[in-house]
């Protein structure tokens, strides 16, 4: 089972990257549960600020800083696009085309917790971009995917997966067939960069992934992946 310190990537006075497994929150519903956030500000014993939040099903990289000054300045970089974000998928049918950008506006629906694709004219219709590339077929048949994500919009990979046909492995909110019985999907937040927010030396992170067993065989694809 996972602790604390296992899960821990990097840990200085500003801030805490932290490997998360499928299925834990990061935040806690009107504080309900024992989510990510809780867990870390009991071992850090200090007041966190979320820099970025992943969907409970995902694993991989969650960011949150220690200090308001960290959080502001990490916080710019990721409104200006300068975090960089990758992603890898399993997705359960392999994309037309094996590298693309996608562009669609999203619509996040509250009361659903889910996004829709929607006209560039509506109203609460906002832009999501990312660049994928396919890096093989799984003995499970499943597709491994290379995500770079643009912006950071609600549920934007799994929305803009399935919009092209290509759900996430056991999303069966976004168009896949299948479900874990731990309701985890095939979603990893597997690589970050950014500035450090006071002596601006690059900082890059990288999650391994999770012990599952669709991860397990996905992990023999990664040598196809570029740096």
């Amino acid at each position: 089972m996972q602790t604390i310190k296992d899960g821990i990537l990097l840990s200085n006075h500003h801030f805490i990257a932290f490997n998360k497994h499928p299925g834990m929150a990061v935040q806690s519903l009107q504080h309900k549960e024992e989510s990510l956030e809780v867990k870390l500000r009991h071992y850090c014993k200090v007041p966190l600020y979320l820099i970025h939040r992943i969907d409970q099903p995902c694993s991989g990289i969650v960011l949150f800083a220690k200090k308001k000054e960290s959080a502001a300045a990490l916080s710019v970089q990721l409104k200006d696009h300068a975090m960089d974000r990758v992603y890898l998928a399993l997705v359960t049918v392999k994309p037309e085309v094996e590298a693309s950008n996608l562009s669609h506006y999203l619509f996040a629906h509250k009361k659903s917790n889910k996004s829709y694709i929607v006209d560039e004219h509506h109203k609460e219709g906002k832009l999501a971009t990312l660049s994928y590339e396919w890096h093989g077929e799984t003995e499970d048949k499943l597709h491994l995917i290379k995500v770079t994500l643009k912006t950071g919009r609600h549920h934007q990979i799994r929305a803009q997966l399935g919009a092209i046909g290509c759900p996430i492995s056991g999303d069966i909110k976004y168009g896949a067939k299948n479900q874990y019985p731990d309701r985890s999907i095939g979603l990893h937040a597997w690589k970050m960069s950014f500035m450090h927010p006071t002596d601006h030396k690059k900082i890059d992170l990288k999650a391994t992934l999770p012990s599952t067993e669709i991860w397990v065989k996905a992990a023999k694809l990664l040598d196809t992946l570029s740096p």
